[in-house]
């Protein structure tokens, strides 16, 4: 049974994005709605595990930024940038009416939602960071830029299960064909000739692989902006990409915020293990 409502708006530049509505049920009262920001070669269904869950007492929307999943491709790659997924996202906060919201962010997903919290103070009433912070390892960033844009095709559903164990297998160490095959799925879409592709825009590659590893804006006087509001920080602890040193950093820098560290983890945490889902239910308490 399908539980959420596919939807759409619109970009300032005319792009026409997806994203999936999920409606809380209507006798839980007005419980704060969560707003679900995947990474960088990912799509809504990333959320596919977390979302009904959350919508079991909130609404939850899991927006596809621009150039993935039914979302529009940009016509301009250059517009593939997190700047501009931020101004994208506040246009469907802006359409949906959002007051005070919970971001919850993967990777990509968790800069934004620390730079809504900046763009629209007072609004992000709690946060959900996953595996990164105000500084990034160049190696975590070297390494995705390694296989972002590359295009690989399968011709099964087993195959790509194969190729992203193979691509991603040292951040999720152990783990069965049947977890790869249901990554496979979020990440992944069939094409019109029945080949399997990776669903996104392989340009979005262009603007990341311009970026200098070694010089990263300073996002940590946005981070201490969210200085009194929930937060909860996670890692895998083989993450390349947020290291302990940063992970200690934020927490010092905002007392308040819970952190949690998966074990056999990398980058990044899928958000449906037990830790996580229990870790993100104790933030939504506290925000409202």
């Amino acid at each position: 049974m399908k539980v959420f409502e596919d939807r759409f708006w619109s970009s300032r530049d005319g792009l026409k994005l997806h994203f999936r509505d999920y409606p809380a049920p209507p006798e839980v009262g007005a419980r704060l709605p969560v707003l679900c920001l995947h990474g960088l070669t990912r799509n809504a269904r990333d959320f596919d595990v977390l979302a009904p869950r959350l919508a079991r007492e909130r609404r939850v929307i899991c927006p596809d930024l621009r150039g993935r999943g039914d979302s529009e491709y940009a016509r301009d790659s250059a517009t593939y940038t997190p700047a501009q997924y931020v101004e994208d996202v506040l246009a469907l906060i802006e359409q949906e009416q959002l007051g005070r919201f919970v971001a919850i962010g993967t990777s990509l997903g968790g800069l934004m939602a620390i730079s809504l919290a900046s763009a629209i103070p007072g609004r992000v009433a709690g946060a959900v960071i996953n595996d990164v912070g105000p500084a990034l390892e160049p190696s975590g960033l070297s390494r995705i830029k390694e296989y972002v844009g590359q295009g690989r095709t399968f011709p099964t559903w087993v195959h790509a299960a194969r190729g992203l164990e193979h691509l991603q297998g040292e951040a999720h160490p152990g783990q069965p064909l049947d977890f790869w095959i249901g990554m496979a799925k979020r990440l992944m879409t069939v094409a019109g000739n029945g080949r399997i592709v990776f669903d996104y825009d392989m340009k979005i590659a262009e603007p990341f692989l311009a970026l200098d590893v070694d010089a990263q804006p300073d996002l940590w006087p946005a981070w201490e902006g969210l200085a009194g509001v929930p937060l909860l920080v996670l890692r895998g602890a083989l993450s390349d990409l947020l290291s302990a040193a940063t992970l200690e950093k934020m927490q010092r820098r905002n007392p308040s915020a819970e952190v949690l560290t998966l074990e056999n983890v990398g980058h990044a945490p899928t958000l449906d293990e037990p830790e996580s889902l229990a870790a993100i239910e104790r933030l939504l308490a506290r925000a409202g």
